[in-house]
């Protein structure tokens, strides 16, 4: 075979190269391919014949389907490729095809090569191929095929540059790859965009790309630009350029060196992101756009429009060229318009089209720059910015040049117009700065005389804008051309304008120097880079980053400044060469070797054993050699590679592992050094072993070893990779417990803390292990308390969870400060400055991020720009953590400064606060770094405007926060005594400082600013003085009096009084009277801060060095401040004089805006009053603040009600001003939070003043017309609020007033409010009607809502005035009467349909009954003479009036004249009159009452009984309207009526159990409310009307219907409708009122439960368990049992009911579930709690003796009955037998009684039941015999009873008498454990598992009972209840009442018949399938 195969390939060598590399057998190929492979390697002439030969052959043979054959053919191609020259690119595009179909998803060599071919490809020059080739790789659908196309196309970047790789081709193909689906793709895209950021900047690539990237992906994409440097440099050359390269060296050798011009000519490519675009055609869509017929429009805003559709095409960045001249000519003409807008848009639209086409844009550009250099005429800001940005964007894109201007700008200097030539000569400067020196040369001669003439300009502005141009002209190109010229120059011109040059001069050499040097060292990381091959694009992201560059080059590096190397020098003495830390492999053979004799042999061998005991006494016989040493320092390595080795860290047993890791212990410990390669080879082990809790006190005590002997930070680096790779988890979690303790140990000096914390984060807390978390905590807990509060910025991002845990764990561990450590490290550990210690926490390095085009965003005449630099700043500021180093921040600095003299205001206040923010961050070193910003920020105390000035003293207190109030002394004095800061910036300074002053107790340098302060005694204004004068009562406090008495010679005028009087002996000790309270505070709360030292001073926060005592005062002096302000109380109303402020209010019911002096007080007051946070936020003129505000009220509003009322005018006052004001959000929050001060004010029973409704009112009332919906609509709600709150009558005025307002919406607001009072209150408001002719005469407005409006409220009153509204309309024209009768014969219409009778018909009828009845009635008629400010909650009201509606139409005339006559029609006139109307038809039926119930035959009671329910659903529906109208301010006569009324209905037992369920119901629940409603009191004569209700409600449980009520009362335990009660509230008041009301209804129902065994039998116990069925089952099991462990009343009380049920009736209770579905699955619950009961109550002996024959009945006879008689058997007997009798004589159930007849006889077989029935027919007993052999039979074939018919029992069976029950004298046993269900339960030894147990037991007792019971008993697999019924927690007594026979019912059974009859009734329901499932 072998011979075969060997000629095969001998033969095949012979073929054609065709031939062989296709030949079938793969060995031919691949030998083939190695054939060819050597003999390309053997070509040396890339112009050698044989290539041409070998080219076309590589298109086969990549595509080989054998991987090896293919991987020998990549290997041939690379051959070919290095030999080949450019011409072998004609094979490129087939090749390179068939390597991306076929060798991109083979083995990764094979996918090596196969880009290794790529790169060659490339290199040979064939790029476009190269990247036809990757569009299509990428597109491939596996991802496995991608990613190393993608890599490949980076590698190619980042190897040839983009010179050769052109970006443009990689930037169309990344966005497809931002969206794959395989995250490696994604991943190696991003790598991808870096690697281009390197090439040509991050601006373009983020321009480009970041719009078509999600937003997730430019956010990890943001944060690795941070790390990449732009400026690469290319690594491979292509071919042709390889070639250059020898004749460049020899040439080199001979000219010599010139490093000079290196970093010149390999400076990276600057590459044009304009370039990279792709243009776009603007001009086809400007046609579609209309653009063309809107420039001609006569509509100024249609031209704007059109103008802005050409801006915003335009805006693309680079736009396709075309013919633009009609487009120039139109926008030429419009740079004129006479309409500002349209001509800025046109100017804008010019800007944008320079920028986007560039220089084919040159004509237009010189086309139209005469008209806008003539254009700069205009003075409106908005123009001149536009004019500015659209000539400089002309020039800077090209479109001119110097030399085209020369002209323009010679006519525009000499323009009449000053600000032309300004602005002209300022934008002549720009061009100088941007033109090349070439171009300068070329053209200076022509500009320098045009300037020099304008500085004799008599103007200014122009002559400086001459200056800016001539030292533009000499930066650029020198002085000489401006030496001729400087000679005919004045002294003082000739000075300025060489101190100007010389500035710029200055500038542009340091700005050049840092330039080169950032060039330099870009290169020199370029070449770093490029050094090392990258294999994958995925690389370029964090954490698969390349290894830098290793150190061992840097001795090679020359040269630096003077500095580095003086600093080199002095630390070279003391900073030894690098520790070589990583270990080489060693095995055991060498280690042997390298100890000798140093460790006997014997001894190893034994390590060696497989024998634990045996290694176990080597390694204890190590230990003694080791101690025994004499010098143990040069054996440490070789010592611990042996114990590593054997017995290793895989030893399994414990006690050897001890002995081992004891062993390294004492050598690190005791060594002299210890190196940290023999840390490293232990760590790993070592680690491990802390996890094991056998060895963990061991393994810890060696990781504080080696941190002894090299330094924790060392240790804690290499933890950081072995806990966070390490499978076991409990590695991580005991590993972090030890450096707890580490970090307790030795502090955290040594440690990185950012490294420490991050790992923290990104690994501890993300664990999925609790205890891993719990010891993440403890460590960040341990390090707070050496860094201080500072950590917590770093946590910022932690889920707040973890931060409340995190919060917890800093009490425990409270700042020390500064604390020696318990344990030092024996060695010199260097650490970084940054790294910990002093500092605490690391400050970063921003220098890399101070880019130059941040700093030149701060110069940009675009103030957005300039924002945004701005805001970029406080970014960084953000990602550091706001801790940053002073290095490379002098030139921010420069730049915030020139931000403080903006023009624009905003961004003032907004450098401002960044100002604070850089101080805060940099710490102390920002006095040295800032170069004497501070000034230029106190200087921004003289603006008027307040806001700045606020801004400005909050960037002060974030500086004092930085450095002491003694670095800010000078400036400060400085800013005092600038003559330019304004009044109120000195009084806030002077404010300032006395704040501060105050937190301190001794402070000399204070004197220094007794001077500035005693001159502002003097000031012009009052304010100043007063501020000044508070300032040195500080000064003298804290400086001393030595001090004061030294500089008491520089003090005159008032202020030496003053220093005088307060030098007297004993004051200077004394703090300032006024400050005095402020001090006490603030020392307290600055004591919860840091601890106060003995000489005064106060340890600074988060340092580690005391504060001098010089200028003692906490660094946070702020926060300090907040605490104190924090612990005062939010409203401060101790010396508030309400009433003195509101006898100056002026009681106006119209609404006047209020006045400066006004606003003024308010302020004032707030300030007084109000906590200093509070207050400045109300007043600030940010809304957000004042939102804020208004949350802390908010918040505060329930525990601060008392100190609210108190300055109530105040705040509603601040209300005032905020309805005028425009902010809707802020109006919103009011509108939000007066509601609930409203309801505060009603729960504390506070009625407002006239004062404070004067304050308010009229202002609500005018603003009611917000513009504003929703506005709007929360006023609405909120008058109405008040409405009831306050006053009807009083309100009224107000709202009157509102239709007087100039605002429809105002009007329509009211008007509707008028129509609301109306319909609410009637006609009981004074004056009400005879202003209605104001309402009437809006009908003739032009407004259509309004006329709608105001018809609606005239419809309103005419349905209660009737045709007497005609009286009040005034006068009207036709067409307005008309309209108003339109409208009311509409509301007849309306009111027929709804049966509210006739307009004015109640009232009517109450007219009639006051002229007959007197003064009485008409007391309580018409307009109430005196109302009762108390507040109207109209209740809703169910269903009453409706069905009462229903059931009697309304009638034609509610009454006679005479009042009403009858009964019937009492009725009616209590149904639908008004309260008082109702009076006398309750007096009519009251009478008719008392008469029937002196009725001796009871006939006349019969006659009532049919209207009873009626006559009650009537006055359950009348108790709430009359109790509505009293709360409004009438009289409760009507109240007291309705009352009577209804406890005469229930005096009476026939007419109380007439009344229906439904009905009782509703007049239950009302009756409940009124009881529980908190204005009822406060009503006239409320404490009779509470007790009136309370003995109504008590009569109607005595005498209404039992199983009504029980039913009644068991549905209202479930909670109420919201709307029934009287206000909206929140979900927790109408949590509290449920309750509430669910108490008054189970103390109802224990009133019924108590009389429940004397009234049983009165009780429909089928309706009754249904109800209780109903209520369970809608709570469901889980419901119960959550209730159940809240000990629930309402569910209590239901068990207690049935307890009382099952107790009374026993098992007989069964026979009563007729209504309840007992066939349902799941079963019902109230089966589980019968049956519970049922056995539990057995237990107990406690069952009633009235269970069915059969089943076992209990009594206690020691307790109950002491001698029971001998024959109760027989008696209960004899009641089954009676009703089983009965219930044969029905012929409704006589099928089941023959059944129960059936099972007694089987049960009692002695028993004669014949003898029961001597007194029966004779028929009926031989039906009673033939049906009992007829069902013997029927139960023999297993039939049931109701599928067989029997005959109708004999009618002389009805007359058969019951049998007399006797009544039982039986006491029922009262719950032994009456507190607790539980007890209960084990009392009966039912274990409460689940129900199988209960089942089980259920069973027991069924085969125990009567077949009878046993039928009824039902069982049911899915119930499953944990929560067990118990009995009675309700402690019942017995009745006290003596036992009555129950009244028997007329038609009622007695209740084992009627139980036996609800059995059969429900078997008949089950055989038709017509059974109901509640």
């Amino acid at each position: 075979m072998a011979e075969g195969e060997e000629k095969l390939l001998k033969d095949a060598k012979k073929l054609p190269w065709e031939d062989r590399l296709a030949h079938k057998n793969w060995k031919v190929r691949n030998e083939a391919n190695v054939d060819l492979a050597s003999v390309c390697d053997s070509i040396t002439d890339p112009k050698d014949p044989r290539l041409r030969e070998f080219g076309h052959l590589f298109r086969k043979t990549v595509a080989d389907s054998n991987a090896p054959v293919q991987e020998k053919a990549l290997d041939a191609l690379i051959a070919f490729l290095k030999a080949a020259d450019s011409d072998a690119s004609r094979y490129g595009k087939e090749v390179c095809d068939a390597i991306a179909a076929k060798c991109l998803t083979g083995r990764p060599k094979t996918v090596q090569k196969a880009q290794e071919a790529f790169l060659l490809w490339v290199e040979l020059e064939a790029v476009d191929v190269f990247l036809d080739t990757l569009e299509k790789a990428i597109k491939n659908k596996v991802a496995k095929a991608v990613v190393p196309a993608v890599d490949v196309m980076f590698q190619a970047l980042s190897d040839f540059g983009s010179k050769i790789i052109p970006p443009k081709r990689i930037l169309k193909m990344l966005p497809e790859l931002f969206d794959h689906q395989d995250q490696n793709v994604r991943a190696s895209a991003k790598g991808v965009t870096l690697e281009l950021c390197r090439w040509i900047g991050k601006d373009p690539v983020k321009s480009i790309l970041f719009e078509k990237m999600r937003d997730t992906m430019k956010k990890e994409l943001e944060a690795e630009l941070a790390n990449v440097s732009v400026g690469a440099k290319p690594a491979r050359k292509i071919r042709s350029e390889q070639d250059k390269e020898p004749e460049a060296e020899a040439s080199s050798d001979v000219v010599g060196d010139r490093p000079s011009e290196e970093p010149v000519a390999d400076a990276p490519q600057e590459i044009d992101e304009y370039d990279l675009m792709d243009p776009v055609d603007i001009l086809t869509p400007l046609e579609k756009s209309g653009f063309w017929e809107g420039v001609k429009a006569t509509k100024w805003s249609e031209r704007k429009e059109a103008v802005a559709e050409l801006t915003k095409l335009a805006s693309a960045k680079k736009i396709a060229p075309g013919d633009f001249s009609e487009i120039c000519r139109t926008l030429k003409k419009l740079i004129t318009d006479v309409n500002l807008a349209v001509a800025v848009e046109a100017i804008q639209a010019i800007g944008n089209l320079a920028r986007g086409l560039r220089t084919h844009f040159s004509a237009s550009s010189r086309f139209m720059l005469p008209v806008l250099l003539e254009k700069l005429k205009e003075k409106k800001p908005t123009v001149a910015e536009a004019l500015t940005q659209t000539l400089q964007a002309m020039y800077k894109a090209g479109c001119l040049n110097l030399v085209d201007i020369i002209e323009d700008v010679k006519t525009a200097v000499k323009n009449k117009v000053p600000l032309v030539r300004s602005l002209t000569l300022n934008w002549l400067t720009f061009c100088l700065e941007t033109s090349n020196k070439a171009l300068i040369l070329k053209a200076h001669k022509e500009y320098v005389p045009l300037c020099m003439e304008c500085l004799n300009d008599g103007t200014p502005d122009v002559r400086d804008a001459a200056f800016s141009a001539l030292a533009a002209i000499a930066k650029s190109v020198g002085m000489r051309p401006l030496e001729k010229s400087l000679e005919k120059l004045d002294d003082v011109r000739r000075k300025k304008l060489s101190e100007m040059i010389a500035s710029s001069g200055g500038e542009s050499a340091g700005t050049s120097s840092v330039t080169v040097q950032s060039s330099v060292g870009n290169t020199t990381t370029g070449n770093s880079e490029a050094s090392f091959v990258r294999k994958s694009a995925a690389s370029m992201l964090s954490g698969k980053r390349p290894a830098p560059v290793s150190k061992k080059a840097a001795p090679g590096k020359t040269g630096g400044s003077k500095k580095d190397g003086a600093v080199r020098n002095e630390s070279s003495k003391s900073v030894e060469p690098p520790e070589d830390v990583e270990p080489a492999e060693m095995g055991l053979e060498e280690i042997e070797n390298r100890l000798g004799s140093l460790v006997k042999p014997e001894t190893i061998s034994q390590l060696k054993s497989t024998v634990w005991k045996e290694r176990l006494e080597a390694t204890l016989s190590l230990k003694e050699e080791i101690v025994g040493l004499q010098e143990l320092d040069k054996s440490v390595e070789i010592l611990v590679r042996l114990l590593c080795a054997v017995p290793g860290w895989n030893e399994k047993n414990v006690q050897v592992q001890q002995q081992v890791i004891e062993i390294i212990t004492y050598i690190s410990s005791t060594a002299a050094k210890f190196p940290k390669k023999c840390v490293v080879l232990c760590i790993t082990g070592t680690s491990e072993r802390v996890a094991d809790i056998k060895t963990r006190a061991s393994a810890m005590k060696c990781l504080t070893a080696f941190c002894e002997a090299v330094g924790p930070g060392f240790v804690f680096e290499r933890l950081y990779k072995i806990m966070k790779e390490h499978k076991n988890p409990k590695v991580l979690s005991e590993g972090l417990l030890w450096m707890v303790s580490a970090v307790d140990d030795f502090g955290v000096s040594l440690l990185k803390l950012k490294d420490l914390i991050d790992f923290c984060k990104d690994v501890g807390l993300q664990s999925s292990a609790a205890a891993t978390r719990n010891a993440t905590i403890k460590l960040l807990g341990v390090l707070h308390k050496f860094v201080g509060p500072d950590i917590k910025g770093f946590l910022n991002d932690v889920k707040p969870a973890l931060l409340s845990a995190l919060d917890t764990e800093y009490e425990k561990n409270p700042f020390e400060g500064t604390v020696a450590p318990k344990r030092v490290v024996k060695t010199s550990v260097s650490t970084s400055t940054s790294a910990g210690g002093l500092d605490s926490l690391p400050r970063e390095d921003i220098t890399s991020k101070i880019t130059p085009n941040l700093l030149k965003g701060f110069e940009s005449p675009d103030w957005k720009m300039r924002l945004e630099s701005i805001e970029a700043v406080n970014k960084i500021l953000e990602e550091a953590n706001k801790r940053i180093q002073p290095t490379g921040t002098g030139e921010l600095f420069g730049c915030l400064r020139g931000r403080l003299l903006d023009s624009n205001k905003n961004l003032v206040m907004q450098t401002l606060t960044t100002i604070g923010g850089v101080a805060s961050a940099m710490g102390p070193t920002v006095e040295k770094a800032s170069k004497g910003i501070l000034s230029d920020v106190l200087k921004c105390l003289g603006d008027n405007k307040k806001h700045m000035r606020e801004c400005t003293l909050a960037a002060l207190d974030m500086w004092l926060g930085a450095v002491h109030l003694d670095k800010m002394i000078p400036y400060i004095i400085i800013a005092l005594t600038d003559g330019k800061m304004g009044a109120e910036g000195r009084k806030d300074l002077f404010d300032w400082l006395t704040k501060q002053l105050v937190g301190l107790s001794d402070f000399v340098d204070a004197i220094h600013l007794l001077k500035p302060a005693s001159t502002a005694m003097m000031d012009k204004s009052a304010d100043v003085r007063k501020a000044a004068e508070g300032c040195i009562s500080e000064i003298l406090r804290v400086s001393g009096q030595e001090t004061i008495e030294k500089n008491i010679k520089d003090i005159q005028g008032p202020a030496l009084a003053l220093v005088l009087e307060k030098v007297r002996p004993g004051y200077v000790q004394e703090p300032f009277e006024s400050s005095k309270a402020m001090a006490g505070s603030l020392s307290k709360g600055v004591s919860k801060v840091s601890k106060s030292t003995s000489n005064g001073t106060l340890k600074q926060g988060n340092r580690s060095r005391a504060l001098p005592t010089k200028g003692s005062r906490p660094d946070q002096i702020t926060s300090a401040h907040d605490i104190a302000i924090q612990s005062q109380s939010l409203l401060n109303t101790k010396d508030s004089n309400k009433d003195d402020r509101e006898r100056l209010v002026v009681r106006r019911i119209k609404f006047e805006e209020l006045r400066p002096e006004q606003i003024q007080d308010v302020e004032n007051d707030m300030m007084k009053f109000f906590r200093e946070d509070l207050q400045k936020r109300l007043l600030s003129p940010d809304f957000k603040k004042q939102v804020d505000g208004l949350d802390i009220l908010q918040k505060a509003l329930p525990s601060l009600s008392k100190e609210i009322i108190e300055v109530l005018d105040i705040l509603l006052r601040w209300f005032v001003l905020q309805l005028c004001k425009s902010n809707t959000t802020c109006l919103l929050k009011v509108l939000e939070f007066l509601p609930e001060l409203f309801n505060t004010l009603k729960d504390e029973e506070y009625c407002l003043t006239e004062a404070e409704a004067a304050i308010f009112l009229p202002c609500l009332a005018e603003k009611l017309g917000h513009n504003i919906e929703k506005v709007r609509e929360k006023m609405r709600e909120l008058m109405k609020q008040i409405i009831q709150a306050y006053s009807v009558a009083k309100t009224f005025p107000y709202i009157l007033e509102g239709l007087r307002s100039k605002n429809n919406r105002t009007k329509i607001e009211c008007t509707d409010l008028i129509g609301y009072l109306l319909e609410t209150c009637g006609t009981e408001i004074n004056g009400l009607l005879k202003h209605l002719n104001m309402v009437a005469s809006l009908t003739a407005e032009r407004d259509g809502e309004l006329r709608k409006a105001a018809l609606n409220t005239m419809a309103t009153g005419y349905k209660i005035l009737g045709d007497d509204i005609w009286r009040y309309v005034g006068k009207l024209t036709d067409a307005q009467k008309s309209m108003l009768d339109d409208r009311f014969k509409w509301k007849i219409k309306e009111m027929e349909k709804r049966r509210e009778g006739r307009p004015g018909d109640a009232r009517a009828a109450l007219r009639r009954s006051v002229r007959e009845n007197g003064p009485e009635v008409a007391e309580q008629s018409g307009d109430l003479p005196q109302m009762v400010p108390g507040p109207l909650f109209p209740r809703q009201n169910y269903g009453i009036s409706e069905q009462v509606l229903e059931r009697n139409p309304v009638p034609q005339t509610i009454a006679g004249v005479n009042g009403p006559t009858d009964w019937n029609e009492a009725l009616d006139i209590i149904m639908f009159g008004s309260p008082e109307q109702s009076v006398e038809g309750m007096k009519v039926v009251c009478h008719e009452l008392a008469q029937a119930s002196n009725d001796p035959d009871e006939s006349a009671i019969d006659e009532l009984v049919k209207d009873a329910d009626g006559l009650v659903s009537c006055l359950a529906n009348k108790v709430a309207k009359t109790f509505d109208v009293s709360l409004m301010g009438a009289s409760s006569r009507s109240c007291k009526y309705v009352l009577n009324t209804l406890m005469q209905t229930f005096q009476n037992k026939k007419l109380a159990h007439a009344v229906k369920e439904g009905t009782l119901k509703s007049l239950i629940t009302e009756l409940l409310l009124w009881l529980l409603d908190e204005r009822v009191p406060r009503m006239e004569d409320g404490s009779q009307l509470l007790k009136a209700l309370n003995v109504l409600m008590l009569k109607i449980l005595d005498n209404a219907d039992r199983t009504s009520s029980f039913v009644v009362l068991i549905s209202l335990l479930r909670p109420l409708d919201p709307s029934r009660w009287p206000s909206p509230a929140t979900a927790e008041v109408y949590a509290l009122r449920n309750q509430k009301f669910s108490d008054l209804v189970v103390k109802c129902l224990i009133k019924l439960t108590k009389l429940l065994q004397s009234t049983i039998y009165e009780v429909d116990l089928d309706r009754l368990l249904q109800s209780i069925h109903v209520y369970l089952q809608e709570l469901g099991m889980e419901e119960i049992r959550r209730r159940a462990g809240a000990d629930d009343k309402p569910l209590r009380m239901v068990k207690t009911v049935l307890h009382e049920l099952v107790k009374l009736r026993g098992a007989a209770i069964k026979g009563h579930l007729s209504l309840v579905p007992i066939d349902m699955r799941p079963q019902p619950i109230i089966l589980a709690y019968i049956d519970l009961n049922l056995e539990t109550l057995a237990a107990a002996r406690m069952l009633t003796a009235t269970g069915p024959v059969g089943q076992n009945h209990w009594t206690d006879s020691s307790a109950n009955n002491p001698s029971p008689p001998a024959n109760s058997a027989d008696v209960q007997l004899k009641q089954e037998l009676g009703a089983i009798f009965k219930k044969i004589g029905d012929k409704q159930t006589s099928t089941i009684g023959l059944y129960d007849l059936y099972h007694i006889t089987k049960a009692y077989p002695k028993v004669d039941i014949f003898s029961q029935l001597q007194n029966a027919s004779e028929a009926f007993r031989t039906y009673i015999r033939d049906g009992l052999a007829q069902v013997e039979k029927n139960a023999a074939a297993g039939r049931t009873p109701s599928s067989l018919p029997l005959s109708t029992p004999p009618p002389s069976s009805l007359s058969l008498p019951s049998p007399d029950i006797p009544s039982l004298d039986v006491k029922p046993l009262m719950n032994p454990r009456p507190d607790s269900y539980t007890d209960d339960i084990r009392a009966s030894n039912i274990n409460p598992g689940t129900l199988d147990a209960i089942r089980e037991r259920m069973r027991t007792m069924q085969l125990a009972s009567e077949p009878v019971s046993k039928a009824m008993m039902p069982t049911d697999e899915n119930l499953s209840t944990d929560n067990r019924p118990s009995m009675n927690q309700q402690n019942i007594p017995p009745s006290q009442m003596e036992a009555e026979t129950p009244h028997p019912h007329p038609v009622a059974l007695p209740m084992d018949e009627k139980a036996l009859s609800g059995l059969q009734a429900r078997m008949q329901r089950l055989k038709g399938g017509s059974l109901e499932h509640m």
